[in-house]
């Protein structure tokens, strides 16, 4: 979070942990002046890592003489939470603001709730620069809603939220998703070992489903991730899988270490760019070939049947609204989408009586492999659900 929202909401905790109800929109913030008076302390006492002068607490990322490793960013939250308390601020981190790291849920709760209708949310500095200033050519004033805030994130998130919401637009991918599913399990199984075991980097397969799920959904077309190999004639496939991976496994070190990309361009930024360009050229390329399908079968129109891109194509023609809508789809739910499913695995695995009732449930729901899987029969896994939703919480 950034220092605006830190503050607020800092001084929400001590109100509420005095039995207090606070809210951390702007009116109400004023309303409550005279009360965070009596209680509140000031932002400056937020417990946190003491800066140094110059390097701030960035230092602590550096390899051999800091104690975060941004490799275990979990650990370092939970180091964090033990050692100062549910309200920590990691402050002095050259070139972003500072981090406010809160974990109590109530007020998690609280944040969320009461957000204003444009919050503002200082963005990675990184993404920020890509799309505003590198690529400020191909983005201009449409940026999307990752890296953007104020009233441009609003129209934006507006113009594209009711049709990516709708719960038929859902139902339609139910199908290309399971299917996805499918080729998942079945590379996980010629993936084992003699002793049953994935290998190390199986996360990284599963990086592979959730780009292959998410570019069903964002640009129509299956990617082949889950194939054994990837053929010479889906080259693409390959680049992009490989873009999406350097991202994740840079974007990291710009943003918590010294940021020496915006004095010069460094190896780790070249790359960076590179694999962000390779991600909005090949997106842009895929939502084009869409277009032009749609456009050979006549005007643009929409039914109970269309997918989630010909909706978009058809509120706007211009395809960058469309490429733009991929591009964030990819950067924020890639990642997301594989830490949960990863948590999720190996929350079952460590509770081999829970995996079992959940496999009782499945087997009732769809008794044979043959079974497809329906919107319906989806609505009736009711502990698979649970299982979700406590691995979340």
């Amino acid at each position: 979070m950034g220092f605006r929202i830190g503050l607020t909401c800092w001084r929400s905790a001590l109100l509420a942990s005095r039995g207090h109800t606070a809210r951390c929109t702007a009116s109400s913030v004023a309303a409550l002046k005279d009360e965070v008076k009596e209680y509140a302390r000031p932002y400056s006492e937020v417990p946190g890592p003491k800066p140094l002068p110059l390097v701030g607490n960035t230092w602590r990322f550096l390899p051999f003489i800091g104690d975060f490793s941004i490799e275990e960013i979990d650990q370092v939250s939970r180091d964090l939470y033990r050692q100062y308390g549910r309200v920590v601020k990691l402050a002095g981190l050259m070139g972003r603001p500072d981090m406010l790291f809160l974990y109590d849920a109530d007020e998690i709760e609280r944040v969320f709730r009461n957000e204003e209708l444009m919050p503002h949310r200082p963005s990675m500095p990184s993404l920020n620069y890509y799309k505003h200033v590198h690529r400020k050519d191909f983005f201009g004033d449409n940026a999307g809603v990752i890296a953007v805030h104020g009233e441009k994130w609003y129209k934006f998130r507006t113009r594209v939220q009711q049709i990516m919401l709708q719960p038929r637009t859902a139902k339609l991918y139910v199908r290309p998703i399971e299917e996805t599913a499918v080729a998942f399990v079945k590379r996980a199984r010629d993936i084992r070992n003699s002793d049953l075991e994935v290998p190390d980097d199986f996360l990284n397969e599963i990086h592979k489903w959730s780009l292959e799920s998410i570019a069903r959904v964002a640009l129509d077309v299956r990617l082949g991730c889950m194939d054994a190999q990837v053929s010479p004639s889906t080259s693409d496939t390959q680049k992009l899988i490989d873009a999406v991976i350097t991202f994740f496994s840079n974007v990291g070190v710009l943003e918590l270490k010294f940021p020496l990309w915006k004095l010069f361009t460094t190896p780790t930024w070249r790359k960076y760019i590179n694999a962000l360009d390779t991600i909005t050229n090949l997106s842009m390329k895929h939502i084009n070939a869409a277009l032009e399908r749609l456009r050979s079968s006549g005007p643009v129109h929409v039914d109970n049947d269309s997918s989630l891109l010909q909706r978009i194509l058809a509120l706007d023609p211009d395809p960058r609204t469309a490429c733009i809508l991929a591009i964030d789809m990819f950067l924020v739910g890639i990642d997301t989408t594989s830490t949960a499913v990863a948590s999720i695995l190996y929350q079952l695995s460590q509770h081999p009586e829970k995996q079992e009732i959940l496999y009782d449930e499945i087997r009732t729901i769809l008794p044979s492999p043959n079974t497809t899987l329906t919107a319906e029969r989806l609505e009736q896994l009711n502990y698979l659900k649970a299982c979700i939703k406590e691995t979340l919480r």
